[in-house]
Order: structure tokens, then sequence, then C-alpha cells
């Protein structure tokens, strides 16, 4: 496919925050995010990216009335390890939203089925970790015959909202030694409103590892930043890792997005490019707490890389379809 400015029609999918897309080896797209309401998981699939966004949508888990995974389901990621299908998830432990606002944990579903619309999703139970403490936006990967997590955390002892760790897993739902601390919240952008490191989605090209991930408070202010280690690195290693000290996507006034940011990647239908998914608004300005605005819409942009193997996202696009903003 020839990369233009218009290759994707933007919103790609309205209301759907923390957007995530995996193409799977039976040639179909899986999609799945944050639905307004934070009370369930949903699933789509289609053949096409674009198909995506008309493909009907099936919820395969809801949240508890009470209790563990009663409130603020947020940020799913539909995994395949082994055979089977994983969805990763944070959930709230208590119904009041506005309490449990930071009392997130992770958990995980686990389904058998070929096809993950169908079968049943088991819950595999929480991530356990070192603390048990603000936890959520849990991505996995495997790297030379290795496995990982790496999710946003809470450490007590260090002032703030999350930071990016990482550890190996013995399976997909159990981490096994010491978790490792990649990033905190320390430039400038990357503090406004919270002090927040989030949303890590993963990408290996030329010779790197890359973590891609958000920060600041969820309104215009929220942005993207890049990690990256060498191939051969020890992955455990904090010092095998570099960071931006620049955000590397961001708000676009020129544009009309704002808040661009808690990523996933994915391919082209040829698999000849890379494409970016993330969420973004259409307007600045947000009555209320930015998250109960519905309307981080997921979007698509392709992206290049630059002569020494580095991601080139570029700015967020205008939008490319008439959308009205709903409230």
């Amino acid at each position: 496919m020839t990369i233009t400015a218009n290759t994707y029609r933007n919103p790609f999918i309205e209301q759907r925050a923390d957007p995530w897309v995996y193409k799977h080896a039976d040639g179909f797209y899986y999609f799945t995010g944050s639905v307004p309401a934070y009370d369930c998981i949903e699933l789509r699939r289609a053949k096409t990216l674009d198909g995506l966004r008309e493909a009907e949508p099936k919820v395969v888990w809801r949240k508890y009335d009470r209790g563990p995974m009663s409130a603020n389901i947020w940020a799913p990621e539909i995994h395949y390890i082994e055979g089977k299908w994983y969805i990763y998830f944070a959930a709230a432990r208590t119904a009041e939203t506005k309490a449990g606002l930071f009392d997130h944990r992770m958990f995980v579903l686990e389904n058998e089925s070929a096809n993950p619309l169908e079968g049943s999703w088991i819950e595999k139970g929480q991530i356990f970790t070192k603390w048990e403490s603000f936890s959520l936006d849990a991505t996995t990967f495997e790297h030379k015959g290795v496995r990982y997590l790496v999710w946003p955390q809470k450490d007590p002892s260090i002032e703030g909202n999350s930071n990016l760790y990482i550890a190996e897993m013995e399976n997909p739902w159990t981490i096994k030694g010491e978790q490792v601390m990649l990033s905190k919240p320390e430039f400038d952008w990357e503090v406004i409103g919270y002090k927040v490191n989030e949303g890590p989605a993963v990408i290996k090209r030329n010779g790197k590892v890359f973590i891609a991930y958000s920060a600041s408070a969820t309104d215009h202010h929220y942005c993207m930043g890049l990690l990256w280690a060498n191939e051969e690195a020890d992955l455990l290693d904090p010092a095998s890792w570099t960071k931006s000290p620049t955000p590397v996507f961001q708000t676009s006034e020129e544009n009309g997005q704002y808040g661009p940011g808690h990523n996933s990647f994915t391919v082209t239908e040829d698999g000849k490019h890379d494409v970016l998914v993330y969420h973004a608004r259409s307007y600045k300005e947000i009555e209320g707490d930015p998250l109960y605005d519905p309307n981080r819409h997921a979007r698509l942009k392709l992206f290049t890389w630059d002569k020494d193997g580095f991601p080139q996202f570029g700015e967020p696009l205008p939008d490319t379809m008439n959308m009205e903003k709903v409230k």
C-alpha cells in the first residue's frame, strides 16, 4: 500500500479509549479498549483495520456488583500465548467510582477457543507484584524465548501516581523474580496534573526493543514517551534502557487533536507498514473530570522509521470524518 496522510479515516472507532489492536495468524484483526461506562470488556474482529469500525462488538466479560473487579474496568489488551487467548485488564476494588479511582489492580482472563469471541473466558485472577498498590495497564511480550510483563504501578515510597516496571513471567498470569523499575515521571511533560507513566506498548524493530508509554493527566497534556534497549541487552537491567527526554507524540493544536496517547501497535493488511493505534480528543476544553468525558476516540496513523532505526510518529493528523461532540 502507498503511505498517504489519508490512508485511514479518523476517528477510527468512536468513544473507545486505550485502544488495543492485535493482528493474529488467522488473518483477523482483534480490537478492544475501554468503554465509556468502564463496566465491561468487549471484543470485535475483522479482516481489515477499517472493517473493525463497523464490526459487531461482543461483550465477553462484565464487572462484578461489589468487591474486587467491581468498578472502573480499564484498558483491556488481548494477547495470544502458547495456543490460548489472554485478556489483561485493570479493575478497582470498590463500586464507589470516585473513591476507587486509584485503587486498581491487574487481572487476567483466559480462553482456549480458536476464536476469542466464542467459548468461555476464565478468570485466572490478579497479577501479584511487590506491593499491593495501584497498578494497571499490564502488557506482555516475548523476547528471545523469555516472556515479560511491563506495567505501571505506584511505589509507596516514591512520590507520584505510577512508574513503569518490568519482570519475567512464570506463566501468563504470574511474574517471577524481581520487578525492575524502568521509568518514573521526571520530565516536565510527564508530571502535568498527575505524575504518570502508564499505558506501555512494546514494538521490536531494527535491533531494538521499544516501549512507548503515556504521561501526565488525561486531558490535552496527555502525551507519549519512549524507552528503548538493544535487543541483545539484559532487559531486566535498568541500565540497558534509554529514555527520550522529550515526548514523541503530543497534542497538535493546529490539527485539532488533543491528548494523544495510550497506544498499541499493529501492521497494515499487507504487513509492510507499522501502524500506531491511539486515542485522542478533537477538542481541548473538557467539562468535569477528563476520565468521564467519553470522547477519547480511537485513531490510526501510519508511521515510519529514521535512518538510525527509531520510530517517527510525527503529529496526530486532522480528523477526516465529521464527528459530533457527544456529551
